[in-house]
């Protein structure tokens, strides 16, 4: 899937850079067209490095690496690690049960509120952009120095 939105964004003008961790490289074809491909060391790096990269953040239908990826972007943004948006592309209702689980959390207060509202997410991939495109991050106290997490 990777693959196919590299090249659709390289299709319409856009440019990716690709992030892989060394290990992962060994195992896996590294995209050979990307303008560029920058070798971490570590799967923490690897994410770093993508929010420092990154205007933005969102998740397509995926697996235990999309969700561990995606909730430990959302964590950053309410340690006030990084104020920009993060969505799911919620692709015939694939993330319901997911988006249901954070409003649980709310209402059974193990989450703020505020907190969840860090997390826009649309079924249209246009509106998701749109939304994204006009957040007003919150004002989020950083609670750990970005060296600390």
């Amino acid at each position: 899937m990777m693959g196919t939105i590299s090249e659709t964004v390289k299709s319409g003008g856009g440019e990716t850079i690709g992030i892989i961790p060394k290990a992962l490289l060994a195992r896996e074809v590294g995209r050979e067209d990307l303008p560029e491909l920058r070798i971490v060391r570590s799967m923490h790096e690897r994410k770093a490095m993508m929010v420092e990269l990154s205007d933005g953040f969102i998740a397509l239908p995926g697996g235990f690496g999309t969700f561990e990826e995606f909730c430990e972007i959302v964590t950053w943004a309410q340690l006030g690690l990084h104020s920009k948006p993060v969505g799911l592309l919620n692709v015939e209702s694939y993330f319901d049960p997911l988006i249901e689980q954070f409003d649980r959390a709310v209402r059974e207060d193990f989450a703020f509120a505020e907190n969840r509202e860090l997390i826009l997410h649309e079924t249209n991939p246009d509106r998701l952009l749109d939304l994204m495109e006009r957040y007003q991050s919150p004002d989020v106290e950083q609670w750990i120095d970005p060296d600390e997490a």
